[in-house]
């Protein structure tokens, strides 16, 4: 079985013999067997080649120049013992006979002539061995590895079932902290009478409840909720529940997800609880962040056609002031046509700019007195019903800044409209100021106002934060402000106490000239 094994895969033999004519002889006599042959005409090209090769078999003759077919052996078997050596011979060289067996340890001699057919046993013979020898290495150290481990597996058997144990506990202890560790409430409920199996301490913190109650196996709608009736549309009294079933919950003031996974066969659920009450609040003020974007676009649609008119009223009105012989009467009317149209120009235009998408090519050098005077317009609109509010403007011009007006006018507007929602009643003071501070060009909008509490000025520009009542703020302006001014490389400072009002410096960097 091992010879047909050995003999049905190709082996790799190599020949070497400094006589060509030998050579093809023997390549001759040993071709039709399969074998893959390699020849070297001396000792060192055939150790060489060997260490390229890696025949299994070694056919050498004994006389050859510089290395000797001894020598090329005893190298061969250091290197690799297992490979089966063959030694070509006279019958003179009874030296080289007893130099092979001490050094090389050949496999066989064959004498010079051979027979042919000796010569293919002898090849053959020593390929079976190789392969014999290779298999019973391989056998030998799987029986050594196998009885190693055994004999690893005899001896600890006991203690590997108390590890295992040992194991076991800790994993469901783990698996029972883990549960308990998650901050969303969840709970294994059966499906056929609405039982709670288990629960996790998040479960019963959101029922306000003792985790104790746990152990009555009380109904999930009762214990959470604390309702004598299944939530309506709940997934669990729907019939068999094949994959995830969702059910939004309203509980009091608070909205909450249920997701219900079914665990295999058994009549039981994984639920679990999702308060989305924020997220709710949150995609209510988005929507109406977007309806104040669409009012902001329509705005400047409405202003960019006022703005035709305007102009038109303007070029009329400035015509009608030069004609002759208008009397005086007429002409200090139509001084106040022209200032009054100019005055709504400069607040279109302000709109304009404020109602434009910012674009970088928008950024230019610009003074920071003139683009805040845009916003302050706009705001004084806001400040018409509001005879008991002050605006004191100190704005120094000439401070040179690289920005975009319109986005450092909406800056200066949210803020505006901040320190005008902190005044108490609507009464008092709002100061809006520019100037310079070494390096730095600065806008401030200060009021008397309510002033913020300390443990809220660390969170006032988290996008969200606000706390006005809910529908008078989305908690997006000022977060959208420091995005602005971190854009422009500048940065905002407050200064506020609870009833001494607020101080809100935008510093920007000053543009060299």
């Amino acid at each position: 079985m091992e010879a047909a094994a050995s003999t049905a895969r190709p082996g790799r033999l190599l020949l070497v013999d400094d006589e060509e004519h030998i050579l093809r002889s023997l390549r001759r006599v040993l071709r039709n067997n399969g074998w893959d042959i390699e020849t070297a005409p001396d000792g060192a090209a055939g150790l060489s080649l060997f260490e390229r090769f890696h025949p299994e078999v070694v056919i050498s003759d004994f006389r050859m120049p510089g290395l000797n077919g001894v020598d090329l052996l005893a190298r061969i078997k250091e290197q690799s013992p297992r490979v089966q050596r063959i030694l070509l011979t006279g019958q003179a060289d009874q030296q080289a006979i007893e130099d092979a067996i001490n050094r090389a340890q050949v496999f066989r001699f064959i004498a010079k002539p051979w027979n042919d057919a000796q010569l293919q046993a002898t090849a053959r013979e020593a390929f079976e061995t190789f392969h014999l020898s290779a298999e019973n290495d391989r056998l030998y150290a799987l029986a050594q590895t196998q009885n190693s481990e055994l004999r690893t597996l005899n001896s600890d058997l006991e203690q590997r079932v108390s590890q295992r144990t040992a194991l076991l506990s800790r994993a469901k202890r783990e698996w029972e902290l883990t549960f308990d560790a998650i901050d969303r409430p969840l709970a294994l409920v059966d499906m056929e009478n609405l039982t709670v199996r288990r629960a996790n301490r998040a479960y019963a913190l959101a029922a306000g409840r003792p985790v104790t109650e746990l152990g009555v196996r009380p109904k999930c709608h009762q214990f959470l909720f604390g309702r004598s009736e299944p939530c309506t549309g709940c997934p669990l009294t729907l019939g068999a529940l094949a994959s995830e079933g969702t059910l939004e919950l309203q509980h009091k003031d608070r909205t909450w997800v249920l997701s219900a996974y079914p665990m295999g066969d058994e009549p039981v659920a994984v639920c679990s609880y999702r308060e989305v009450t924020r997220e709710r609040q949150v995609t209510r003020q988005l929507v109406e962040s977007e309806k104040m974007v669409a009012v902001g676009n329509l705005a400047g649609g409405v202003a960019h056609e006022i703005n035709n008119p305007l102009g038109g009223i303007l070029a009329f009105t400035q015509l009608m002031r030069r004609e002759d012989g208008r009397s005086q009467k007429d002409k200090e009317s139509l001084e106040l046509i022209e200032e009054s149209a100019l005055r709504c120009k400069r607040i279109v235009e302000s709109l304009l700019k404020f109602s434009r998408r910012p674009r970088d090519e928008d950024r230019i050098q610009l003074d920071l007195a003139r683009c805040i005077e845009d916003a302050v317009l706009l705001f004084q609109a806001q400040l018409q019903n509001q005879p008991k509010v002050q605006l004191v403007q100190k704005l120094e011009r000439g401070h040179l800044v690289f920005a975009d007006c319109g986005q450092l006018a909406q800056v200066a507007l949210n803020l505006l409209m901040n320190a005008l929602q902190a005044l108490p009643e609507r009464k008092g003071t709002i100061t809006v100021e520019t100037g310079r501070v070494e390096r730095e060009a600065f806008f401030r909008v200060s009021d008397d106002g309510v002033g913020i509490a300390p443990e809220n000025l660390p969170r006032i520009f988290e996008p969200h934060f606000t706390t006005k009542p809910p529908g008078e703020g989305t908690g997006l302006g000022l977060s959208i402000a420091w995005g602005i001014v971190s854009d422009h490389r500048g940065r905002i400072e407050v200064d506020s106490r609870p009833g001494a009002g607020a101080r809100f410096t935008t510093f920007l960097p000053l543009h060299a000239v």
